[in-house]
């Protein structure tokens, strides 16, 4: 939205985020309180919990505020490639672009992000909608390529991608190169190499491989990731 025609309500909100993140970086997450937040904002204590209940709240809104940016930029890539291998490139080269200026933000922001107890984790029940929102663009990601991919794996499929792309963004918190070159390297031979093996495993005598391969994957994410995500029909089993 233009900050000339948010609200009052919606600057402040906006410049308690923004004083957040930039203690986070400062400071750290830990160390960083919402009395401080909201004295460095220069607003009422009371006003700050009234936006951000907790500081949870806090990395969930700058989550969605970038994953926002990134749908955008996701759907030009969407209608200018058509192959599973460079839909996939083009997205995530574009999120490299959008989350590289937070490096040092999100480097601060991971110790309680790993933390699988933690309200912020990617897999926490508090991260459902994002990660969900996540999942469904890789879908259609999956669905509007032109490769032929057997339903069962075209299924799994987008789920795979999300948790690739989560190792990614894993790789690039680490990655201390110049301009996370590291990172896109890793990112131009990765999305090769996962277009080549979808198109292996989708060989018609690559089936029984690929039958125990998502019957491991539906079992591991019934039990540890998410049990209300459906597991494969009893009957390819």
């Amino acid at each position: 939205m233009n900050a000339g025609k948010q609200t009052k309500g919606e600057r402040t909100k906006s410049l308690i985020l923004e004083t957040a993140m930039t203690l986070f970086q400062e400071k750290g997450y830990d160390e960083s309180t919402m009395r401080n937040i909201a004295e460095r904002a220069g607003v009422a204590l009371g006003n700050a919990y009234y936006y951000f209940p907790s500081k949870e709240h806090f990395i969930h809104a700058f989550y969605e505020r970038l994953w926002n940016e990134q749908l955008l930029a996701y759907e030009g890539v969407l209608e200018a490639e058509s192959t599973l291998k460079r839909r996939l490139l083009g997205v995530l080269v574009a999120e490299l672009r959008i989350i590289e200026p937070h490096h040092r933000l999100c480097l601060a922001l991971f110790k309680s992000a790993a933390d699988p107890r933690s309200p912020v984790s990617p897999f926490s029940e508090e991260s459902r909608p994002l990660r969900e929102s996540c999942i469904d663009f890789y879908r259609r990601l999956v669905e509007g390529a032109t490769e032929t991919i057997p339903p069962e794996l075209k299924r799994e499929l987008p789920y795979l991608l999300w948790l690739f792309h989560m190792g990614v963004v894993l790789f690039w918190i680490y990655d201390r190169s110049f301009g996370s070159i590291r990172t896109q390297k890793l990112v131009l031979h990765s999305a090769d190499l996962i277009g080549n093996l979808v198109t292996l495993m989708s060989v018609p005598v690559m089936s029984p491989i690929r039958q125990r391969i998502l019957n491991l994957i539906a079992a591991v994410k019934t039990e540890f990731l998410d049990e209300t995500l459906p597991p494969l029909n009893p009957s390819q089993s």
